[in-house]
Formats: C-alpha cells, sequence, structure tokens
C-alpha cells in the first residue's frame, strides 16, 4: 500500500531553521545530511522496528517492512488476531520527534472521543521509543503522487471532499489541538524571503484583520490524497502529525493546490469554501496563497527536471491567479 500511513517543504523553527513542511520528506532527503550538518543516520533494521513494537505490544508478531523512507519505516505485524502497522520514526531530529508526539496525542485523543471520520485505532505508541502501532486499515490511498497526473474518478473525490468537511466540523474536546500555526508571521516570513511581495503581504495582512474574530477550524494539516484512503466502510484519514486549528478553508486550500491538471474538482472545492460566505472566501484565499508558496519552496528546492520545471510553472500560474483573487477580495472591503 504505497503511501499508506506514511510522512508526507520546509518551514523554519524557533531558531530559524528550516524544517519539512506537511506532505514532504526530512531535511535529509536530498542532502543526505542531518539538520546540523552531521551525518545520515544508518538505515533502521526490521528487527529495531520489531522488537520496539514488542515493548509497547506484548505478542507482537512481525510482518514485512511496507515502506521505508529516510524519515519513517513501516512494518506489518500482528497483535494477536488483529492486523496492526508500525510506524517507527528513524528521524530522531528535534522537529521529528515533536510531530511523531503530536501524532500519538492525537491518536490518544481520538480513542476518547471518535472523530467523525474513521481513523485507525490505536493499538500502542512509545514517544521515546519512537514506535506507533496502529490497526491495519485495509484499503487504498485515493493518488500516490502528490500531484496526480490525471483527473481523478469523481466518486474518489466526493469521499475526500466529505471526509475533510466532516472533519472540518468536529467539536473535539477543549484543549485537545491547538492553532497550528501564527498566520501573521508566516506571511512576514514568506514576504522576507521574496515569496510574497509588498503588495501581496499588504492584501494578505488586510484580510487577516478582517478574520481576527472568525473561529478557527480544525484541519487534518497534511491533506494529500496519499492521506486517505479508500475502504469498504468509507474513506479513512491517516498521518495526523500536522493537525491543528487554522483558519477554515486550509484543508480544502491543499487539495487545490495539487489538483493543477483537474479544473473541475477545483471549481467544486472553490465553491465548497466558499458557500459560508465572504469571510469563508477570505479565508479561504488566504490559506490557498500561503499553501501554493509553500509548494513552490518545496519544488524549487527538488532535484532539477522537466517535470519539476513544469510543476513549477503550473505552481507559479496559480500564484497569480490567487494573487488576483486576494486583490478583488480586498476591493470589495
Amino acid at each position: 500500500m504505497p503511501g499508506t500511513y506514511g510522512p508526507a517543504g520546509r518551514e523554519t523553527d524557533s531558531a530559524g531553521r528550516r524544517i519539512p513542511a506537511p506532505g514532504q520528506g526530512g531535511p535529509r532527503d536530498r542532502t543526505g545530511r542531518g539538520p546540523e550538518g552531521g551525518p545520515q543516520q544508518p538505515p533502521v533494521t526490521p528487527s529495531v522496528v520489531a522488537a520496539a513494537a514488542a515493548k509497547v505490544c506484548p505478542g507482537f508478531v512481525a510482518g514485512a517492512v511496507m515502506r521505508r523512507t529516510q524519515k519513517s519505516v513501516l512494518m506489518s505485524g500482528s497483535v494477536g488476531r488483529n492486523p496492526v502497522v508500525v510506524k517507527y520514526l528513524a528521524d530522531d531530529s528535534s522537529h521529528w520527534m515533536q510531530r511523531f508526539r503530536h501524532e500519538i496525542s492525537a491518536y490518544r485523543t481520538f480513542t476518547r472521543q471518535r472523530p467523525p471520520v474513521r481513523v485507525p485505532r490505536l493499538f500502542g505508541a512509545d514517544p521515546d521509543r519512537r514506535v506507533l502501532v496502529l490497526e491495519h486499515v485495509p484499503g487504498r490511498p485515493v493518488a500516490v503522487e502528490r500531484h496526480p497526473g490525471t483527473a481523478l474518478a469523481r466518486g474518489d473525490i466526493r469521499s475526500v471532499i466529505q471526509a475533510f468537511g466532516a472533519l472540518n466540523t468536529w467539536k473535539p474536546p477543549t484543549g485537545s489541538f491547538q492553532a497550528a500555526f501564527d498566520y501573521l508571521p508566516r506571511v512576514q516570513r514568506y514576504h522576507a524571503l521574496g515569496l510574497l511581495t509588498d503588495r501581496d503581504a499588504g492584501d494578505l495582512a488586510q484580510l487577516m484583520r478582517g478574520l481576527s474574530r472568525l473561529p478557527l477550524q480544525l484541519c487534518h494539516g497534511d491533506a494529500m490524497f496519499s492521506n486517505v484512503l479508500l475502504t469498504s466502510h468509507g474513506p479513512a484519514l491517516v498521518d495526523w502529525e500536522f493537525v491543528g486549528y487554522h483558519l477554515p478553508g486550509y484543508d480544502l486550500a491543499v487539495l487545490w493546490s495539487l489538483l493543477a491538471r483537474d479544473p473541475l474538482t477545483r471549481r467544486q472545492i472553490v465553491q465548497v469554501a466558499q458557500q459560508s460566505g465572504s469571510f469563508a472566501r477570505d479565508a479561504f484565499l488566504v490559506n490557498l496563497m500561503l499553501v501554493l508558496v509553500r509548494e513552490i519552496r518545496i519544488h524549487d528546492q527538488a532535484s532539477a527536471g522537466e517535470d519539476e520545471r513544469r510543476l513549477l510553472r503550473r505552481l507559479h500560474d496559480d500564484c497569480t491567479t490567487v494573487r488576483r483573487a486576494v486583490r478583488a477580495a480586498v476591493g470589495t472591503h
């Protein structure tokens, strides 16, 4: 199952170092060096993963390695008669350790109060051992590519939008999740990096002032199509490392940014995002501008190739389109 339970860009941490953004590999992906410039860690062996899983789930029986990246290892197995998936964090950088703890906390919240979407059941976890054991959800990812090369099936798209829509309206127990990030500092950072013009930054700041009292919305935070599994009982959402509160429409903005080859679905997403009125429209536009800038950063840092250059051109075109929409929205205030 490619993409299933897998890690998905880069932002900066409190010290100004670049860290991975949702949906992209960690800082060792292309350089082979760690975030502090040290050598890449040796590969994690299956026996290490199995031993860690057995510590949190006695009786664990190891299966096969399902997927391996420089950030994590996924292994199938069983606990009693229950098929499970083990997620082992191979990257022990402070950023991914923090994200891993956050994901474990999310699954523990889901155990106390089930969300309105299907999520894998938690069997056991130990952040210090860097291991998470989850129910194996049989299904297929909606797509394994970050930017699908062709339009997706209409039924699959409906399932995706409905799943994220159900999550976005959920009210979990108070204190379960926090705001994912501060919007204005992110705009200022992108502006300082030259990714937003002076007018872009001013327009976004003006829209955000009008949204200051708009309630935030719980979002998955990494709405990749590989993080939605289509099962016989409906869609299941996986990889909760970036769940948190955003301005409304963040998950929809992520989906829109990935669908350059599917304009029909893009129009559908815009209609859903704007159906609650002008404030919902403005929030969606702010999210969309920031998500697109992040996508440009991700792919601008990737290895050069014709496909990557074509994708970058499309992203820049999308950014121009959204920039005009932002300016039009500012003009209505």
